[in-house]
């Protein structure tokens, strides 16, 4: 809006110039609008620039590769874990069984049906009894008979023995 348009309308200098005022608040506002997407406009060219000769397909192949080989990593901890967990599972199964040597009877079980297995902790002890009831000896005996019974006094006829046989050897020796 220009000065010369209101002074036409014919009014006064006070509302002029604070109509001014007014509209020029408003333009500079709107010129900072505009610098403000100018600056955004001049950044975002600058980084375009900076992907000139960059060939994406190259670069989607890699982040595909990339993608792949963390996936392969992931699947591949995570064996690892469950071969863990189950080597826990085995190893406790084994030393509840009061087995006398873990690593013969973890040779004895079939591993990979237990590995595979739904209800692994049955299973595994299923074929704990199983190896138990084949190979009794790798276990130790939870069933020991205990026998209890009433132990006898001092022997003399033992004690009459041991005292000739004292006798016997002091008087061979000359000490009596």
């Amino acid at each position: 809006m220009e000065r010369s348009f209101l002074e036409g309308l014919n009014l006064e200098k006070d509302v002029i110039d604070q109509i001014m005022a007014e509209n020029g608040k408003d333009i500079n506002r709107e010129k900072s609008k505009a610098d403000a997407l100018k600056t955004q406009l001049d950044e975002a060219r600058q980084t375009l620039k900076g992907f000139e000769g960059v060939n994406v397909s190259e670069l989607q192949g890699k982040v595909a590769q990339l993608t792949a080989d963390l996936a392969a990593k992931e699947s591949e901890y995570q064996g690892r874990i469950a071969e863990m967990e189950f080597d826990a599972v085995i190893d406790e199964a084994i030393r509840g069984s009061k087995a006398r040597n873990a690593k013969a009877v973890r040779a004895l079980l079939d591993l990979g049906a237990l590995r595979t297995s739904k209800n692994q902790k049955e299973d595994i002890a299923a074929a704990i009894e199983a190896v138990k009831k084949e190979n009794d000896y790798l276990f130790a005996d939870t069933n020991v008979p205990r026998v209890v019974s009433s132990t006898p006094g001092a022997d003399p006829e033992a004690d009459s023995t041991k005292s000739k046989a004292n006798e016997a050897l002091r008087s061979l020796f000359g000490k009596e």
